[in-house]
């Protein structure tokens, strides 16, 4: 019974050495298929890639679309090499659970999925490109890179804030620097005995000698008088400067325009007064908690004499 056992469980390990021996040659061309598929998809990916760069000067794009061919062409050299392996009824196999599991699936990377399309869609149709400025939801700073499922962006702060492609999608995003212009406002106040007009002229020379500051047909700097303040006629600024160096070159325009726009108005004479506050006392005067020491002095003197 021993023997019969140890017969049989020989013949076992021979069929398979034997299968195993002729299955080398098929083995061997799908590890080279799979070899030759990685370096040719990096190629034709890398190829892809410089082309759409080229064409487009778009290099998210680009790099979005030379990465998805990179894996689709890993995929089927896969396929390919399990079929020139023999085991065409595991590609199948892979194949048949992928479509059975799909819904599964579906159900389960939900998010993944979503993420993965709207990547597709972002690759190809989106708001901004790399290095713009953009706020997505509570997201402030610049773009940096468009994956399969997050962008990039790298905020002004330091922080590095992926963001998944399906809230890109469905997230209203602002842009700061598509068209490279933006609009600053400040408000200043100045006195009431002050001349209006006469004000709003030193204001709007102090923007056409700022260098930076951008004026033409479309960008039209000006000042109006926006409130009746407590103490002030409070006058507001609207000045536009270039956002392709954003936060940091519009903030500093932004700066030296109020110093330049504050020392001009003191110069020409200009009082730029605090708010004043009124202070009234009710009831009789022995009542208030306030003294005022000069005639508490007077009347010791008057004492003194």
């Amino acid at each position: 019974m021993q023997t019969e056992a140890t017969n049989t469980l020989s013949e076992s390990f021979n069929n398979f050495y034997n299968n195993f021996i002729d299955q080398l040659p098929g083995i061997g061309i799908g590890v080279l298929i799979i070899i030759l598929g990685l370096l040719l998809g990096a190629w034709i990916g890398n190829f892809a890639k410089r082309r759409i760069s080229q064409q487009t000067q778009d290099p998210l794009m680009s790099r979005f679309l030379g990465k998805a061919i990179r894996i689709t062409l890993f995929i089927i050299a896969v396929m390919l090499a399990l079929k020139a392996a023999g085991l065409g009824s595991i590609a199948t196999g892979i194949l048949t659970a992928a479509g059975a599991s799909a819904v599964v699936l579906g159900f389960a990377f939900k998010d993944i999925g979503e993420n993965f399309i709207a990547g597709i869609i972002l690759a190809f149709n989106r708001p901004f490109n790399i290095d713009d400025t953009v706020e997505i939801g509570e997201n402030f700073g610049k773009v940096k890179a468009l994956e399969f499922r997050y962008t990039k962006l790298k905020t002004f702060d330091g922080k590095d804030v992926y963001i998944p492609n399906s809230d890109v999608l469905t997230t209203p995003v602002t842009n700061y620097t598509e068209d490279g212009f933006f609009r600053w406002t400040f408000i200043i106040g100045i006195a009431y005995e002050d001349n209006i007009d006469e004000a709003k002229r030193v204001v709007m020379k102090v923007l056409k000698n700022e260098p930076n500051v951008i004026e033409d047909k479309e960008h039209e700097n000006f000042v109006i008088e926006d409130e009746l303040a407590t103490s002030t006629v409070n006058l507001k600024v609207f000045f536009w400067v270039d956002t392709k160096d954003f936060r940091r070159m519009a903030l500093i325009t932004k700066g030296s325009v109020v110093r330049n726009v504050k020392e001009a108005l003191e110069y020409n004479g200009f009082y730029m007064p605090a708010d004043i506050q009124e202070i009234k006392l009710y009831g009789a005067t022995k009542d208030s908690p306030f003294r005022f020491e000069q005639a508490t002095t007077s009347s010791k003197t008057e004492e003194t004499k």
